[in-house]
């Protein structure tokens, strides 16, 4: 995906998909510096307000304490915190920002789509496939996620809404014989891309995790170096709950990027920041609602800014 430039329009799509959490930090701090001076058991409450955020125990330590730097026992007014604890959080967010690159000199170049079920993986990858043959590129789909027969319907929608081609097999069919087809095929049609979705599948399900492993063998065999890119999707409303489907899918599956869907209000959008501290995995994209335009390039100073309330 070139355009890393976000659309009109998606500021605000933003700014109202991460309400909820932006409510909490910007109270938490009015409420916490207005007519008080800055003091360790501020500092306290100030890392506390981070991590009922989602921020994680140690990046809310670390913010909290360059709040503090050079400022105690001094008046502090709320905007100049959260000025602040948004550049803290820029600064972690910036090193993962990346946009989703498509080696042309990898052909067909083989994305694989992992996540659980809900997450807005299939919708996800129809959007992309829409946006790469918007760019002139050639497109398979493989209907890898054979456990529900809506997935493959879903995704032959897309299919024929974005001019991708498609493999599928009955529902029930064996997921990584899916993934082969759609790899022989992208192989026979010269196409560029390849994207593989897989059932959603919860990361304590040894059984479905197994088979996630035998679809990344499958594609190995034809191609050592494919997939190319493995992509998890994660819903920003699970909260803390993503960092544990961030640890089994990079274990299974060599997860090499993120990313997140959902973020349409009730999203609990500090868990990226502490998912960017722990992992370091880069986030390519964040998804604010179902439109084909809701699907945007991650920025890091705009969603720093975005989460504590702040404007662009």
């Amino acid at each position: 995906m070139n355009d890393t430039s976000p659309k009109p329009g998606f500021w605000k799509r933003l700014t109202k998909g991460l309400t909820r959490t932006a409510s909490g930090l910007s109270t938490g701090i009015t409420d916490l510096f207005t007519k008080r001076k800055l003091d360790a058991a501020t500092l306290e409450d100030l890392e506390d307000i981070l991590i009922r955020a989602d921020l994680g125990v140690e990046t809310s330590a670390r913010i909290a304490q360059a709040v503090g730097k050079g400022r105690y026992d001094k008046t502090i007014e709320p905007g100049e915190v959260r000025s602040l604890v948004a550049s803290e959080i820029e600064a972690v967010l910036e090193p993962i920002a990346h946009p989703l690159v498509f080696d042309p000199e990898v052909k067909p170049f083989v994305l694989l789509m992992v996540g659980v079920n809900g997450s807005g993986k299939t919708t996800t990858i129809g959007k992309l496939a829409s946006t790469l043959r918007a760019q002139g590129k050639k497109v398979v789909l493989a209907a890898g996620d054979t456990f529900r027969a809506a997935a493959i319907e879903q995704l032959k929608v897309w299919a024929d809404r974005t001019g991708a081609a498609i493999v599928s097999r009955e529902p029930g069919a064996d997921a990584a014989g899916v993934a082969f087809d759609g790899l022989a095929k992208a192989r026979a049609d010269g196409a560029d891309v390849l994207i593989v979705d897989t059932a959603g599948r919860l990361q304590n399900r040894a059984e479905l995790m197994a088979e996630l492993e035998k679809v990344v063998r499958v594609l190995k065999k034809q191609d050592a170096a494919a997939p190319h890119a493995v992509v998890l999707v994660l819903d920003a409303t699970v909260g803390q709950n993503a960092l544990s489907q961030v640890e089994a899918f990079r274990r299974v599956a060599g997860v090499t990027g993120l990313v997140m869907t959902k973020l349409d209000g009730t999203a609990r959008g500090g868990i990226l920041v502490s998912i960017a501290a722990k992992y370091g995995l880069p986030v390519h994209l964040i998804g604010v609602g179902e439109g084909i335009d809701d699907l945007e390039p991650f920025e890091a100073r705009q969603f720093a800014r975005a989460i504590v309330g702040l404007d662009e």
